[in-house]
């Protein structure tokens, strides 16, 4: 290639990645946004706050900034003016065996660990969570749903409706987590509809009943869902109508078999009548994995049906998607690169990840290179044998350990994955460009960076790699120098 074509394609490039960006924050902007703060004076340092592999408390240290900026062999440009998707936020899931936990301890224990998790000045700042509606795998003791009746029973009317069961542990948490951190955002999801409203009359497996009043009727569930959390004083942001709609064959916990076509079906009823209800609470489509796993993709052939490999795609295409403000990941199969391949497709549709459990920072930092809005984590909170739980995983972990013995709280560095970003980047904070160049050949630190509603500007880096990496980051004609332990992840804050 010519060095006159080699340029043509760069700029070429250049301006691909340019209109994306510009086409991303466009629709970013139709998502509250916290009010930019007036101009600070410049930091003269910036604060490192360093987490290593087993070590349990995080360090904090001031780097000098170097004016004007200094060259070193590895450097991490970052660029505030090309801007992506904006930030909803980062956390994980209070779900029934998680309230159960955290209740063995006594109420001052048990303050201490919420104030961990949930407060942005003195502990995590955690900022998003994702509640089940009903049971899902992790509950203490049985399935439910918000509207049991006995076996082949119906209720259309809704008039057994009740979210009692959630009452009495999960409410009084997540009162508690929003008054440490107003700003915390709920995304509700579903393991399965009331049995009544499924083939086979059960929870667990089976498919929605194809017919328009059962459509209806799961629609007005979700809808009395989120007026009955309000009621209890607290604000649902998002909706999504099934969680992991392609796992079949889920045999001992609630799950769902739901197409498309069927969840295109309940967004088109449940659409008005969240507008009907008066409320503004997101709907978001899919809630599964970056790719199809094999192990489902073989249910599928089992019982020869059609394993929809687009699912997502194939959503946003149906009339539905006026209703659908964007999609929902998880991270137990495929690439984060799947978050990218959707927003080429449809730029104005926000992607939030919404379960992962065994991820860390990379994985957090991943979905957000990859046009994230929000990263949020499984169980909040699990005993030392990765319960409590009726089926389902056997091995998850929770963001802390509560020792059901002696009711000792472990802070697993999940907890820390998790502060690296959500201490640090409020809602609102919007992604931007950060880029590494390394003329050492050795192994290149992974990063991701953002510039606050204050005008602050945040870099979170981790270093994959055996040896020690030092490297230069660079901002504006400004740099500093930071060296990462193998296994380290520093997050960087700055004015």
């Amino acid at each position: 290639m010519s060095p006159h074509v080699r340029v043509r394609t760069l700029l070429a490039v250049t301006a691909v990645i340019a209109a994306v960006a510009a086409a991303s924050t466009s629709a970013a902007a139709t998502t509250a946004a916290a009010p930019v703060a007036p101009a600070q004076r410049p930091s003269t340092t910036v604060e490192q706050w360093l987490t290593l592999p087993g070590v349990d408390t995080p360090t904090v240290t001031q780097l000098p900034i170097q004016q004007p900026a200094k060259f070193g062999a590895a450097i991490v440009g970052v660029e505030p003016r090309v801007r992506y998707q904006t930030v909803a936020g980062f956390g994980a899931a209070i779900t029934d065996s998680s309230a159960n936990v955290l209740y063995w301890l006594s109420d001052a224990d048990r303050a201490t660990v919420m104030n961990n998790l949930f407060d942005p000045a003195t502990g995590a700042g955690i900022s998003f969570l994702r509640q089940p509606i009903g049971a899902s795998d992790f509950v203490a003791d049985k399935d439910y749903s918000f509207d049991d009746v006995p076996a082949g029973q119906t209720d259309y009317s809704l008039s057994h409706f009740s979210i009692a069961h959630d009452e009495a542990k999960i409410l009084p948490l997540l009162r508690q987590a929003k008054k440490l951190n107003p700003a915390i955002q709920i995304v509700g999801s579903p393991w399965s509809p009331p049995a009544w409203m499924k083939t086979g009359d059960s929870m667990i497996d089976g498919k929605l009943i194809d017919s328009p009043a059962i459509y209806r009727a799961y629609a007005q569930y979700l809808v009395k869902f989120v007026q009955a959390y309000r009621k209890a004083g607290v604000r649902v942001d998002y909706l999504t109508v099934q969680n992991e709609p392609q796992a079949l064959r889920r045999n001992n916990y609630p799950g769902t078999d739901l197409s498309w076509q069927q969840e295109a079906k309940v967004i088109e009823q449940l659409g008005p009548a969240l507008r009907a209800a008066g409320l503004d609470t997101k709907v978001l489509g899919f809630d599964h994995n970056w790719g199809l796993h094999p192990g489902d993709v073989k249910s599928y052939q089992l019982v020869n049906e059609d394993p929809m490999l687009s699912y997502p795609y194939d959503l946003l295409a149906t009339n539905a998607a006026k209703w659908i403000y964007g999609t929902a990941y998880h991270c137990y199969y495929g690439d984060a690169s799947a978050q990218t391949a959707l927003k080429a497709s449809f730029p104005d549709k926000p992607i939030l990840m919404t379960e992962c459990e065994g991820g860390d920072n990379s994985t957090i930092t991943a979905v957000m290179q990859n046009w994230g809005s929000a990263s949020i984590d499984w169980n909040i909170a699990l005993d030392q044998n990765h319960g409590p739980h009726v089926g389902g995983c056997g091995t998850c972990n929770g963001t802390i350990t509560v020792n059901s013995d002696t009711k000792q709280v472990t802070y697993n560095d999940q907890y820390r994955d998790i502060a690296h970003f959500s201490k640090f980047v409020p809602k609102g904070a919007v992604r931007i460009a950060s880029t590494v160049r390394d003329t050492t050949g050795a192994t290149q630190v992974d990063t991701v960076a953002f510039t606050n509603p204050d005008r602050s500007t945040v870099l979170v880096a981790s270093n994959p790699g055996t040896t020690a990496k030092t490297f230069t980051v660079m901002c504006d004609g400004r740099s500093f120098d930071a060296t990462l332990a193998p296994g380290a992840v520093a997050t960087y804050h700055w004015h």
